[in-house]
């Protein structure tokens, strides 16, 4: 898993609390009981574990504990699929929004 030194590319997504809340009846829609953005914040949440847990990995490997290398490639490439696998599932959320937003009423 590539890593730039100093930057987390997760927790840089922040929070969507800053988001402008919608109006009108789809305002309080949500999806066994969670709303949208509850969903999508522990989504951001599950990743974030994931890149800290291939981070503490490597530091534990670098440092002569316990860890052996491939448990440390396995928790990169977890961290790594866990990204990939949201940034696609954000890319059609993204895409289905403006898709909806394109249709004439």
């Amino acid at each position: 898993m590539a890593n730039i030194q100093g930057m987390n590319p997760i927790g840089s997504i922040g929070k969507l609390d800053s988001i402008i809340k919608p109006e009108g009846p789809a305002a309080g829609s949500s999806v066994g009981g969670k709303e949208f953005g509850d969903l999508f914040n522990d989504a951001i949440g599950a990743v974030e574990k994931y890149r800290v847990n291939a981070e503490d990995s490597a530091t534990r490997f670098m440092n002569g504990e316990t860890e052996e290398i491939h448990q440390v490639i396995l928790a990169g490439q977890r961290a790594e699929i866990a990204f990939e696998t949201f940034l696609q599932v954000r890319n059609k959320a993204v895409q289905a929004y403006q898709e909806v937003m394109r249709m004439q009423m």
